[in-house]
């Protein structure tokens, strides 16, 4: 197989199933494409493409609010018609799907969910190139996308894939970038198809089980998965957040074996878990922060003496069985990745039998440059595992000033992008020879550690970009300490302050629902979170939070004042104003820093 359609046709001829892919419909239920129909339906999709008079090479947008087989199908079609996807995020601006429709010169647009087609169409008069859009939904005045199947034209299908090899381009990804204008990843049919064939046994499914899809596939890291679902013979269902969890959520009822997630998803459901424990009390309460607590000292492999067993084992029946059940009961595998995930995290899930490995990439590598995995000794905590198949890694030194063993990480191997479309003056950034060698940058800092059995495991430990120099001439590495501060549970969001100032310091998002709790539990009334940032009690509840995280920090980097925020960051906002993350929940540090700068200034006086 050398290209991202033929893994249907190994399905169908391999492992076909009944569900291949599934989602739900207007009314709630799932609908399921077996292998066959989900092969017949991009085939005539495809021919519909060419019928519109779009040719090979023609570029085509994808867009979606939740993930759906249609978008799959969609995917597929636009690759048998030889032409090139260009996926979207839902949530972006509509200036950025007029720059990205406009430079990547899109004829035609696919859509599902609520105001995407009247997003689209508002673009066109500025992106006059976007002569068609359709819906995935049946809304009447909208164009539905089955009325462009055809089947009249799958012998010119057949001979337009026959002309399709392994190196040609087969999508362009815009980044969602925390600074500047987006910029289109170049992939190739290659690119994609040597991290499925290199990563898809680490996912642990296998042919016939089921598995959940909720990460948005208009980004890299869960389309390239949904492939090797497809190349495993794996039954997915594509869901969304909003219904994933409780009674009746989509988890108890796929009850899937693996899915693949981002940190932020995982700490908001550690912060549920613990303040349900909160909300005990008597011996029930007792017996959940025992329980908790037995997982400080929790490693993986480790080797238990027989009263730590007989505890563990306790601890499993009445704590951490009930956790599995509430995530289906069936989990083998969590795969975490697109930011750092919090050590904690990682360790109270898995020492709860609940198994989440942590990898590593950018849109740039497809993604995968890194994996920790499920094997004996194939993981450490902590880390973002060893290198792909394939890959090499390098950690330059030469570039900054950093602690020792620290360096920016640059990559070579088959999953590396061409490059970045019409943006040569940025390749030549990213792209660095070495002994002859041309190396990709990834513009992150990390270090290689010895791991179980002598590996060498990949540590992050920050963004190039996102290094602060404080007036002392000092760097300091914001996200380490963020991410280890953050594992309180009433902090949600926090983002680290310094840059040409004397000292560091932060502003802080309460997490709301914890906060209130703590307050019934000191008897302070609530009175909203506007008003409980300010309030006296509360303030000093997080200078101790903070307090008992800095010595943990070398005196630099300790956070010497903070502000609580009792706004959000979100990656969109209904008012227009600029989002605050990005679509991945990265932190957009400069709309931060821009729309605080008030609370920013006060901490400097």
């Amino acid at each position: 197989m050398t290209r991202l359609f033929d893994l249907l046709y190994q399905q169908l001829e391999n492992r076909p199933l009944k569900a291949s892919v599934s989602g739900r419909d207007a009314s709630g239920n799932w609908r399921s494409y077996s292998t066959e129909e989900l092969l017949d339906t991009a085939e005539r999709a495809a021919s519909g493409l060419l019928k519109l008079g779009l040719l090979p090479g023609d570029k085509v947008a994808l867009v979606a609010y939740k993930n759906r087989p249609e978008w799959l199908i969609m995917d597929f079609a636009i690759q048998m018609a030889g032409m090139i996807s260009i996926p979207l995020y839902p949530t972006i601006s509509t200036a950025e799907y007029e720059y990205i429709l406009n430079e990547a010169e899109v004829k035609a647009a696919f859509c599902g969910g609520l105001d995407l087609y009247d997003k689209l169409s508002a673009t066109q008069e500025n992106a006059p190139g976007l002569a068609h859009i359709y819906c995935f939904d049946q809304i009447d005045g909208n164009p539905f996308w089955q009325t462009i199947f055809d089947s009249e034209g799958l012998s010119e299908v057949e001979r337009i894939k026959d002309t399709i090899k392994g190196e040609d381009l087969v999508t362009i990804i815009y980044t969602s970038g925390t600074t500047g204008n987006p910029k289109g990843v170049m992939l190739t049919h290659d690119n994609i198809m040597h991290v499925i064939s290199k990563t898809a046994d680490i996912l642990v499914a296998k042919t016939g089980e089921k598995v959940v899809s909720f990460l948005p596939l208009c980004h890299i890291y869960e389309r390239a998965v949904s492939f090797a679902y497809c190349n495993q013979g794996v039954s997915v269902y594509f869901c969304g957040t909003d219904n994933l969890s409780g009674p009746n959520g989509d988890l108890l009822d796929v009850r899937p074996v693996a899915f693949t997630t981002v940190p932020r998803l995982l700490e908001k459901v550690y912060e549920a878990i613990y303040n349900k424990g909160l909300a005990l009390d008597g011996t029930k309460r007792k017996l959940f922060f025992w329980a908790l607590a037995l997982t400080d000292s929790y490693e993986l492999d480790q080797k238990r003496s027989l009263v730590d067993r007989l505890k563990w084992k306790l601890a499993d029946k009445l704590i951490f069985s009930k956790w599995r059940a509430a995530l289906g009961g069936n989990l083998k595998l969590i795969f975490t990745g697109a930011a750092p995930c919090p050590f904690k995290i990682m360790r109270v899930f898995c020492a709860a039998g609940i198994n989440v490995r942590e990898g590593y990439g950018l849109t740039e590598t497809s993604p995968t440059l890194t994996a920790n995995t499920m094997e004996p000794h194939g993981a450490m905590l902590g880390t973002v595992g060893t290198a792909i198949e394939g890959v090499e890694l390098l950690i330059d030194t030469s570039s900054g000033d950093y602690n020792e063993g620290e360096g920016e990480i640059l990559a070579i191997g088959p999953n590396v992008m061409s490059g970045y479309y019409k943006k040569p003056e940025v390749n030549a950034q990213v792209f660095k020879k070495i002994d002859g060698r041309t190396w990709f940058c990834t513009g992150d800092i990390g270090k290689m550690v010895k791991g179980p059995n002598g590996k060498e495991f990949l540590k992050i430990t920050d963004r190039k970009k996102e290094l602060l120099k404080t007036s002392g001439g000092k760097y300091v590495a914001p996200a380490p300490i963020e991410n280890r501060v953050k594992e309180d549970f009433l902090i949600e969001q926090m983002m680290v302050i310094g840059d040409r100032q004397k000292f560091v310091s932060a502003l802080i998002v309460p997490a709301e629902e914890a906060l209130k709790a703590w307050c019934d539990h000191k008897k302070i009334g609530w009175e909203g979170l506007e008003s409980m940032v300010k309030h006296k009690r509360v303030v000093k509840k997080y200078q101790k939070i903070v307090d008992r995280y800095n010595p943990e920090f070398s005196h630099i980097e300790q956070i010497k004042k903070f502000r609580l925020i009792a706004s959000p960051w979100l990656p969109i906002h209904d008012d227009r104003s600029e989002a605050e993350l990005t679509p991945t929940l990265k932190l957009k540090r400069r709309v931060i820093r821009q729309k605080f700068k008030a609370e920013i200034a006060e901490m400097y006086m």
